[in-house]
C-alpha cells in the first residue's frame, strides 16, 4: 500500500502537476455534470406534483424547458470534461514516452543488451497506455462520478431518508466486490503484459529474420510457435476481460435486490402516508441515475491496479541511471597523434566467470593501423567496444595521447572516433540522410565527396532517386557491399582521427571487395586505425599486429616478426593465405 502511495505521489509530481489547471477545469465541468444530473432527478418531484396532480398549466411549460436545459448542460459539460482529460492523458502519455526514450537512447549498451527489443516496445506502447488511463480516465471518473453520486444521494435523502439508508447499503457492498476483483485484475494484467511483450519479441524476430526462416524452411515451426503465443495472449486477455466483466452481473444483482426492497418498502411508506407518489418517482430516478456512478466507482479500483502494475514496469526504466555517463565538467579530449594505450585492462560481461579481457596491455600508434587477430570470442570486439566506452573496463586504464578516457568528457571522446562494423547498421531513410547522420550540419557537397571517396557515388547515381532513394529497414534494398560503402561514407564524413574497423569482406565478390578495400584505405589514411582483421591484405598493411586468445594478448609485433617468432600467428596466417 505504501509503495502504491509513493507511486501515485511520484506520478502526480512528475507528470500530472503541470496539467493541474486543465484538471481543475475538468473538475469544474464535472461539478456541472453532477449538478445537472441531480437536478434532473429532483425535477421529477415538482413535474409529477405540479403538472400531473395539480395540473398547473404554467409549470407545464417551465419544468420541461428546465429539464431540457439540465440535459444540455450535462451533455456539454461531460463533453468538455472528457475532451480536457483526453488532452491531458495524451500529453501525459507523450511525456512518459519521451522520458523513457531519453533513458533508452542515452543509457549504456549493457542495459539495452540486457532485454529484448520487444520488451521495450511493449513498455513504450501498452504499459504507457495503461499508465495514463490511471491518471486521466480514472481521475476524471473519480471526480465526475463521486460528485454525481453525492448530488444524487442528496436528492434521495431530501425525498426520503429511510429509503436512502436502504439504498446506500449497495455502496460498501460494491466497494468490497471491486477490491476483490482489483487484486485479481492486477495479477491478470501482469500476466497479459508479460505475454504481450513476449509476442512483440516474436514479431520483431520474425520480421528481422524473415530470410533465415525461409532459408531453413522454418515457416511451419514459426507459425506453430506464433500461434501458441497468440493463443496464450488470447487466453490471458479473455481471463482479464472475464474478471472485468464479473463486475457487471454482481452490480446488476445488487441493484435488482435494492430496487425490489425499495419498491416493497416504498409501498409500505405510501400506504402509511409517509411518502408521496411524486417523492417516490424523484427518489427512484435519483437512485437509478446513481447506479452508473456507483458501478463506475466500483470499477475504478481495477483501472488503478492496472495503472500501478504498468507503472511498476515503466518507472524503473525512466529512473534508470546509466552506468556510463557524460560528465560535462571533465575536460575535452585533446588529440595530438591519437595514440591509444591499454594498461592492464580487465573486463567481463554479465557472466563474471568468463573474463573477456585479462590484464590486456596494448599500444596503438597514432596515425597508423593496428590489427587484432584471433579466434571468435578471443576478445577483439571487446577491445573495440571499450575504446568509445560502450562498456567500461573493470580494472586498468585506457588512454588516448596520455589522457585517460575516463577523465575526459564522453562527448569529446566519441566525437573523435568513427566505427565501421561488419554488421552494417543503416536507417530506414534516404541514402543522403544515412550518410549525413555522421554530421547533421554537412552540406550536399560534403556528402557527395564522402560518397565518391567510399566508391559509393557511382551506384547511388544509378538508383531511381539517387541520393534521395529510400533504402528500407537496415538498407534491405541495397546489397551487402553497397551497405558497407554507405557505412564507410558515413564514417568519412565524420572526419574523426580514430577509426574502429571490424572488417568483413570475405563474402563479397572480387570487384566489390576491391572497391571496399580502396574505400577502407581512403578512410584510414593517416588515421589511428584499430582493425579486426579478416583479410590477408589488411594484416600485411598493418604496422602492428596483436595476437589475442581467450582474452589475453599472446604476442604482438610486425608481420615479419610474428611470422618468425609466433607459431600461433604463423598458423593463422597460413589459414588466411589458403582462403585468399
Amino acid at each position: 500500500m505504501n509503495n502504491n502511495y509513493e507511486t501515485m505521489k511520484r506520478l502526480f509530481n512528475d507528470y500530472t502537476r503541470k496539467h493541474i489547471k486543465k484538471i481543475f477545469l475538468a473538475v469544474f465541468f464535472s461539478i456541472l455534470v453532477a449538478g445537472s444530473t441531480s437536478g434532473i432527478a429532483y425535477l421529477l418531484d415538482p413535474a409529477i406534483e405540479k403538472i400531473f396532480i395539480n395540473q398547473d398549466e404554467t409549470l407545464m411549460y417551465v419544468i420541461p424547458f428546465v429539464i431540457v436545459v439540465a440535459f444540455f448542460t450535462k451533455g456539454i459539460s461531460l463533453y468538455l470534461a472528457k475532451i480536457l482529460m483526453i488532452r491531458v492523458s495524451q500529453e501525459l502519455k507523450a511525456d512518459v514516452q519521451k522520458d523513457m526514450m531519453k533513458t533508452l537512447i542515452s543509457t549504456d549498451t549493457k542495459f539495452i543488451d540486457s532485454a529484448h527489443t520487444g520488451k521495450f516496445i511493449s513498455n513504450l506502447t501498452l504499459d504507457t497506455t495503461l499508465l495514463v488511463n490511471l491518471i486521466s480516465t480514472a481521475l476524471l471518473n473519480l471526480f465526475k462520478d463521486s460528485l454525481s453520486l453525492i448530488g444524487l444521494l442528496a436528492v434521495m435523502f431530501f425525498q426520503n431518508w429511510k429509503l436512502s439508508l436502504i439504498a446506500i447499503i449497495m455502496i460498501p457492498l460494491a466497494t468490497i466486490v471491486a477490491r476483490s476483483l482489483g487484486k485479481r485484475v492486477n495479477k491478470a494484467t501482469r500476466q497479459t503484459m508479460d505475454t504481450s511483450a513476449l509476442f512483440t519479441k516474436r514479431l520483431v524476430e520474425i520480421f528481422k529474420n524473415h530470410r533465415i526462416i525461409k532459408s531453413f524452411q522454418a515457416e511451419n515451426f514459426e507459425q506453430e510457435r506464433s500461434s501458441r503465443d497468440i493463443s496464450d495472449l488470447k487466453e490471458k486477455a479473455i481471463k482479464m476481460t472475464e474478471i472485468f466483466t464479473r463486475n457487471t452481473p454482481i452490480m446488476e444483482c445488487l441493484t435488482g435486490i435494492m430496487i425490489a426492497l425499495l419498491i416493497f418498502y416504498s409501498g409500505v411508506l405510501i400506504k402509511n402516508g409517509e411518502l408521496g407518489i411524486n417523492n417516490f418517482f424523484s427518489f427512484l430516478a435519483a437512485m437509478m441515475l446513481a447506479y452508473q456512478p456507483v458501478r463506475s466507482l466500483a470499477g475504478l479500483n481495477i483501472a488503478v491496479n492496472q495503472g500501478l502494475s504498468a507503472a511498476s514496469r515503466v518507472l524503473p526504466i525512466v529512473d534508470r541511471k546509466s552506468d556510463i555517463t557524460d560528465n560535462k565538467q571533465l575536460p575535452n579530449l585533446k588529440i595530438n597523434k591519437a595514440g591509444i594505450h591499454f594498461n592492464n585492462v580487465n573486463f567481463s560481461y554479465d557472466n563474471k566467470d568468463k573474463t573477456a579481457l585479462k590484464e590486456a596491455s596494448l599500444t596503438m600508434d597514432g596515425g597508423k593501423m593496428t590489427a587484432l587477430i584471433g579466434l571468435s570470442g578471443a576478445g577483439k570486439s571487446t577491445i573495440l567496444n571499450l575504446i568509445p566506452r560502450f562498456y567500461d573496463r573493470e580494472t586498468g586504464d585506457i588512454s588516448i595521447d596520455d589522457q585517460s578516457i575516463y577523465q575526459v568528457n564522453l562527448f569529446s571522446l566519441r566525437e573523435n572516433i568513427s566505427l565501421v562494423s561488419q554488421d552494417t547498421t543503416l536507417f530506414d531513410d534516404t541514402i543522403k540522410n544515412n550518410i549525413k547522420y555522421a554530421n547533421l550540419l554537412a552540406d550536399d557537397e560534403e556528402i557527395y565527396i564522402a560518397a565518391k571517396n567510399s566508391y559509393a557515388h557511382d551506384f547511388i547515381q544509378e538508383l531511381p532517386d539517387k541520393y534521395d532513394t529510400l533504402i528500407g529497414e537496415n538498407g534491405v534494398r541495397l546489397s551487402g557491399g553497397e551497405k558497407q560503402r554507405i557505412s564507410i561514407a558515413r564514417a568519412m564524413l565524420k572526419k574523426s582521427p580514430i577509426i574502429l574497423l571490424d572488417e568483413a569482406t570475405s563474402s563479397l565478390d572480387a570487384d566489390t571487395e576491391n572497391k571496399i578495400q580502396k574505400a577502407i584505405n581512403e578512410l584510414t589514411k593517416n588515421k589511428t586505425t584499430i582493425v579486426i582483421a579478416h583479410r590477408l591484405s589488411t594484416i600485411l598493411n598493418a604496422n602492428k599486429i596483436y595476437v589475442i586468445e581467450s582474452g589475453k594478448i599472446l604476442e604482438h609485433g610486425t608481420h615479419d616478426d610474428l611470422l618468425k617468432n609466433s607459431q600461433t600467428y604463423k598458423n593463422f596466417y597460413e589459414k588466411q593465405l589458403r582462403k585468399d
